[in-house]
């Protein structure tokens, strides 16, 4: 038991776990700047990043709407440099509005994801630069080299891009 506690100690020291897992949700959550949807919407239609939601709205609480209300401001940044490096405006379906999945610290109601409409050059920059990873279910799931997730999925809400910023 002594040895479990002194291992337990090494790496508590090294950083490698934390000491109370609330403790690093909170510190990944305040890596986020959160944003306004007035000024994420400026800031991405300056960069030719454009919203569409079925509702034609941006209400938060409502699920067909395409909300940007708490986005990161590293998530707004990440999608104009994916824009800039495919070189053709996006379209995002899906921010921080209700209806995604809640779990997880890095989700869109927590504003570290959006979904992009799909185009041939967004599938064809991802299998030119990124890697493959494990399939999240049926879903072909890509990694960017700087290690943020992007996922093709074809399900209910049709298909899109999902993509997970890390801080």
């Amino acid at each position: 038991m002594k040895y479990l506690a002194a291992v337990a100690t090494v790496f508590a020291f090294l950083g490698v776990i934390a000491a109370n897992p609330a403790d690093l949700q909170a510190r990944q959550r305040d890596t986020c700047t959160k944003m306004t949807q007035r000024d994420a919407a400026r800031k991405l239609v300056a960069n030719g990043v454009y919203a569409s939601s079925t509702g034609n709205c941006t209400t938060k609480s409502i699920s067909t709407c395409t909300s940007y209300d708490g986005i990161c401001e590293h998530t707004v940044d990440g999608v104009i440099a994916f824009k800039n490096s495919v070189g053709r405006d996006l379209v995002i379906t899906g921010a921080t509005e209700t209806g995604h999945s809640p779990n997880g610290v890095y989700n869109h109601g927590n504003g570290y994801k959006v979904d992009l409409r799909p185009i041939p050059e967004i599938e064809a920059y991802v299998k030119k630069w990124f890697t493959a990873g494990a399939d999240r279910g049926t879903d072909k799931r890509w990694y960017s080299p700087s290690g943020n997730e992007f996922v093709y999925e074809k399900r209910d809400r049709g298909a899109h891009w999902d993509i997970t910023f890390f801080p």
